[in-house]
């Protein structure tokens, strides 16, 4: 028995270590009875997120031509000149300024974006063109909800909780946003398009054009995350790391512009809502004889010293708050 288990870790690790970032096969989540695959697919996640949590999906249940057709309407919107643009900018009361907005010029990040909460929010301020967008927008916010519920119940069984667990933990969904994003082209001294950082929510979803730009940092190295038209990348983030007890991996990330085009992608976070308390939970620290490697917080709170991250950029790097700001030395 233990000869097969160690044999079936290194045919894991082997293939894992073939492809730099795994691409996991949704599709035996969609179909009654196979369970090998979906074992296999839960091994995979489960190697991918203990390292450095970061993986692909595919036949993850979002159709083709709507994430086509998404980046699409981004590039006509992004195209558009600057006063038009600002027509949407954020409306003013929101968690996260939602609408049309543009990083400042002091800020690192050279990116403009536009940022919608759960259809029907009364946060939403939608551009008005081009025709269609915010139909578009609408659906696959709604697709991407429900891969996400999809996602969160494999990293449930991934992480051997009860069943559900993290559905009821986490089941208000007016907190989740989405960004369509345009990273300016590189220029000859500079190719930052986000600083490298781990997210503060529970996943994160991204699709890009065939630009790239995406970087994972994987065993110290910086691994570009190849854009397979078809694909989903997962990353976990900030909130389940915690809740393990860095059992799985926040993974950190950033985005090289590339010279002499511009850079479009989506970005959905599915986050909590920000009066949860947040803290390693009793199935990884007090249950197996682990001390807690975070004090507990509300979400809320986290996200406004993040977001005061940007709003008002640290003049020294270790002035950023991370999730280390949480952290318990031992």
């Amino acid at each position: 028995m233990l000869l097969h288990i160690l044999l079936k870790q290194a045919e894991l690790k082997l293939e894992m270590d073939k492809s730099s970032i795994p691409t996991i096969d949704l599709s035996p989540f969609f179909r009654e009875g196979d369970e090998d695959g979906k074992k296999k697919a839960m091994e995979t996640i489960t190697q991918a997120c203990t390292e450095y949590g970061f993986f692909q999906i595919e036949n993850h249940g979002v159709p083709l031509d709507l994430m086509n057709q998404a980046l699409e309407l981004s590039k006509k919107f992004f195209d558009f000149p600057d006063e038009e643009k600002r027509k949407s900018s954020p409306n003013s009361g929101a968690p996260l300024p939602a609408g049309y907005s543009r990083q400042p010029d002091h800020s690192p990040d050279k990116n403009e974006y536009v940022l919608v909460f759960p259809p029907g929010s009364s946060f939403n301020f939608y551009p008005t063109n081009p025709h269609g967008f915010r139909d578009v927008l609408e659906e696959i916010f709604s697709y991407l909800v429900k891969t996400g519920f999809l996602i969160e119940s494999i990293l449930n069984v991934c992480l051997g909780l009860s069943p559900n667990f993290l559905k009821e933990f986490n089941h208000d969904r007016s907190w989740d946003f989405m960004a369509a994003l345009r990273y300016f082209p590189a220029t000859e001294n500079e190719n930052n398009g986000i600083t490298e950082h781990e997210d503060g929510n529970c996943f994160t979803f991204v699709f890009q054009d065939e630009a790239g730009g995406l970087e994972v940092r994987k065993n110290g190295e910086w691994i570009p995350v190849t854009p397979i038209k078809h694909t989903i990348v997962v990353n976990v983030s900030d909130v389940v790391q915690v809740l393990s007890n860095k059992k799985f991996k926040s993974a950190t990330h950033r985005v090289v512009r590339p010279k002499g085009k511009s850079r479009y992608s989506y970005a959905f976070f599915y986050n909590l809502h920000g009066d949860k308390w947040v803290e390693p939970l009793p199935r990884f620290t007090k249950e197996i004889g682990e001390a807690p490697k975070y004090r507990g917080f509300f979400f809320k709170e986290y996200q406004e010293l993040r977001l005061r991250n940007k709003t008002h950029p640290p003049s020294r790097p270790e002035d950023v708050i991370h999730i280390t700001h949480y952290a318990i030395n031992t």
